[in-house]
């Protein structure tokens, strides 16, 4: 079976990498692993090189920002499945994400970045963040203005207009758009899942959140110094392990117990997961609710029909047969 793995060359994902070619039970699974440039992966190969030779894989680049690269990275994996080239996808896992705390940037369609990056068979895990519920107390504290994400439409999100930048230079401006991107993707699960459980053809497709908790990473790099460097560089791996041994599935918490969890929701089959475990949402290990908003089944619908439109998806190019 295969494995894609989006932002492969992230922390996560080189931490999701090693999990897989170190555990007996995943090393046979074939890896596609997709960065922005593969030439420049330099994390991701150092890791693969004490890959055994039993691990077959591949890096791809993929600019996900650009939807003409995705169709056709997308294509040509579906055609190599279809002519039996490499197995079926077991697992896909979109780990990519992009975060801007006081910068602001555009996809070439003219979408928001971070509503582009962080919107990407067995199981789809989807990699969120508690930044995408405003009423989560690790947020802080929240005005009334922002504790409502969606309104009337999802352009001022799409177009970058919502909690932008010009108007305010505070990292949070950013850090709300991230959140918002995130809640995208939480309300794509419960949607997407509403709308496989009635296809003749993919219906046993599961479809399921994690929160990886906060961990040293990249992902803090377009942020001002006190953030990129004090929090992100210092004082969270100089307290995440003793956190995470005081409270394993706490706030704090290393790339390892990180990818741990993710791979648990891509491939386990406890009790608490099943077989399919249909639309879930995981904060490491434990189940947790969704927000109301991302349960709201108007905006979920509402984003969908977006989401279709951004993507300029047409007749022919998805399976899904409840796709409009």
């Amino acid at each position: 079976m295969t494995i894609v793995l989006t932002g492969a060359n992230g922390s996560l994902g080189v931490s999701i990498v090693s999990n897989i070619i170190s555990t007996s039970e995943l090393v046979a699974h074939h890896g596609i692993y997709t960065v922005r440039n593969a030439d420049a992966a330099t994390a991701l190969h150092d890791a693969l090189k004490v890959a055994p030779a039993s691990h077959s894989h591949e890096v791809r680049s993929l600019d996900l920002s650009r939807l003409s690269v995705v169709r056709k990275v997308a294509s040509a994996i579906n055609a190599r499945v279809a002519a039996g080239e490499i197995p079926p996808i077991r697992a896909l896992i979109l780990n990519a994400g992009y975060v801007e705390y006081n910068t602001q940037q555009w996809a070439e369609d003219g979408l928001d970045m971070s509503f582009v990056m962080d919107r990407e068979m067995g199981r789809i895990v989807v990699l969120s963040s508690w930044s995408y519920n405003p009423n989560d107390k690790r947020n802080g504290p929240i005005t009334e203005e922002w504790k409502t994400i969606f309104q009337n439409s999802t352009e001022p999100l799409a177009r970058g207009t919502w909690s932008a930048s010009n108007e305010n230079p505070s990292w949070r401006v950013g850090f709300r758009r991230y959140g918002a991107s995130k809640l995208c993707l939480v309300m794509m699960i419960g949607e997407l899942q509403r709308r496989l459980r009635g296809d003749p053809i993919l219906s046993n497709i599961s479809i399921l959140g994690v929160d990886p908790g906060a961990f040293s990473s990249g992902v803090a790099r377009r942020s001002p110094w006190p953030i990129r460097i004090l929090i992100y560089q210092i004082i969270i791996p100089a307290l995440a392990g003793l956190m995470a041994w005081l409270q394993p599935n706490g706030t704090l918490r290393t790339q390892a117990k990180a990818s741990e969890d993710v791979l648990y929701a891509a491939f386990d089959c406890d009790p608490q997961l099943g077989e399919r475990p249909r639309g879930l949402y995981l904060d490491g290990k434990e189940p947790r609710e969704m927000s109301a908003e991302a349960r709201d089944v108007n905006k979920r619908e509402m984003l969908w029909r977006d989401s279709i439109r951004y993507a300029q998806l047409e007749e022919g190019e998805t399976t899904l047969v409840n796709w409009r």
